[in-house]
Parts: C-alpha cells; structure tokens; sequence
C-alpha cells in the first residue's frame, strides 16, 4: 500500500474512531531505513538509477546535464 492509497483509505474511516485507531496501528507506511528505497536524488529526489560513486548521489537524468559542470568530460 503506498502513501496515496492509505490516506485515501483513512480518509474513509477517519469519523469511526476505532476504525481509525486501528487503521493508523496497522497500515500506516513505515519509514525506511535501509536499502535502495532511503536514498534518493539530491537534485531531483527521484529514487530509481542513482549514481553513487564519487559520492555525488544524484540520478542519471541529473548527472547528464550537470556532468560537465562538475568536471566529466565522458559520461
């Protein structure tokens, strides 16, 4: 369930008490905090196709147009 999907859910249940007490227990989404999902774009904040050598951190989209700025001639 992602973020989306469980606010639109709460949001159906949020006048029940209970039923919102233990929607907020059980499916809320948890932080991560390890793994390809906790790192994400420094410029963009996309997560997928991360660059993370030379720790520069920032997506492939980004390091194609910066990457004569910080110094790579081939990429």
């Amino acid at each position: 369930m992602t973020a989306k999907d469980w606010k639109k859910a709460f949001k159906q249940v949020e006048h029940k008490k209970a039923e919102s007490s233990r929607q907020l227990k059980f499916n809320k989404p948890k932080d991560k905090k390890y793994g390809r999902g906790t790192r994400k774009c420094a410029l963009c904040g996309r997560r997928k196709a991360l660059i993370r050598r030379y720790s520069l951190n920032i997506c492939r989209q980004c390091f194609r147009e910066v990457a004569t700025e910080i110094g790579f001639r081939r990429y």
